[in-house]
């Protein structure tokens, strides 16, 4: 028996996700030119809310505030720069030619959620182990995608993922992960970006919804909190990627439905 029946979306669900993942990608590409050295980090989050707010959505993300979290959310989108693996918050902090920022995107169009997430080096002088980092998590986050068909598991999904970032050699942000998602941003069941006991029980079906969002580190895997509660950044300095897509499964294969 699975551990958890997910529950499949119909195809005008389907339709409205695929509406709010559109302005999650094109607010993306947006942010993705805007991300400049020079520009700081709450100037490319109000370019998202206005983006976001002119395709007639609303954030995801703005106003956001989990049981673990100690305010709410302050911005339309997570930008983790370098060390910083996710939940990095809008601030004054301008961007440097060399860093790698990590942005991260939620919208909402007529109740439905798309949730996509990016790499990218910021200038001209970005090193051969970022760019081989960014290489891994977006590969992880295709074999990810490719293994989420109706009949597998989030085992399957979990092993697709955690094979690319072994082959590599990068470590996992531990006990993160992506998600269900559709009326909540954030939906049972979670989806590990490696093995876990009991993943094998929970099957996916036609209609099925997941965000799909491998974290890789250049280091090892021990992080910590900023002291404001929210941004993760890696123990030992160095650098992570995190990329993300929001999944419908089908009987066709995967969909992207944050995909311009």
């Amino acid at each position: 028996m699975d551990l958890l029946v997910l529950t499949p979306r119909t195809a005008d669900e389907l339709d409205a996700m695929r509406d709010a993942g559109r302005v999650v990608a094109q607010t993306l590409a947006a942010v993705r030119e805007a991300a400049v050295p020079g520009v700081r980090l709450r100037d490319l989050d109000d370019l998202a809310q206005t983006c976001i707010r002119e395709a007639g959505a609303t954030s995801s993300f703005l106003g956001y505030r989990p049981a673990w979290a100690p305010t709410a959310y302050n911005g339309a989108l997570c930008l983790s720069p370098n060390e910083v693996v996710v939940h990095g918050r809008p601030s004054g902090q301008r961007l440097k030619d060399g860093d790698l920022l990590s942005i991260d995107c939620g919208a909402v169009v007529d109740g439905w959620n798309g949730d996509a997430a990016i790499t990218i080096p910021i200038g001209s002088s970005g090193t051969e182990e970022d760019a081989r980092l960014v290489t891994a998590t977006e590969e992880a986050l295709a074999a990810g995608i490719a293994a989420a068909v109706p009949g597998a598991t989030l085992l399957d999904v979990a092993q697709a993922v955690d094979a690319v970032a072994r082959r590599y050699g990068f470590a996992h942000l531990p006990d993160h992960g992506g998600h269900g998602i559709g009326r909540a941003m954030h939906e049972p069941p979670f989806v590990p970006n490696r093995p876990q006991t009991g993943l094998d029980r929970v099957r996916l079906h036609a209609g099925s919804t997941l965000a799909i969002e491998p974290m890789l580190l250049a280091g090892d895997e021990r992080y910590r909190h900023k002291k404001d509660g929210w941004a993760v950044v890696t123990a030992d300095g160095r650098r992570a990627a995190h990329v993300e897509h929001t999944v419908a499964v089908t009987d066709d294969g995967p969909v992207v439905l944050t995909r311009l």
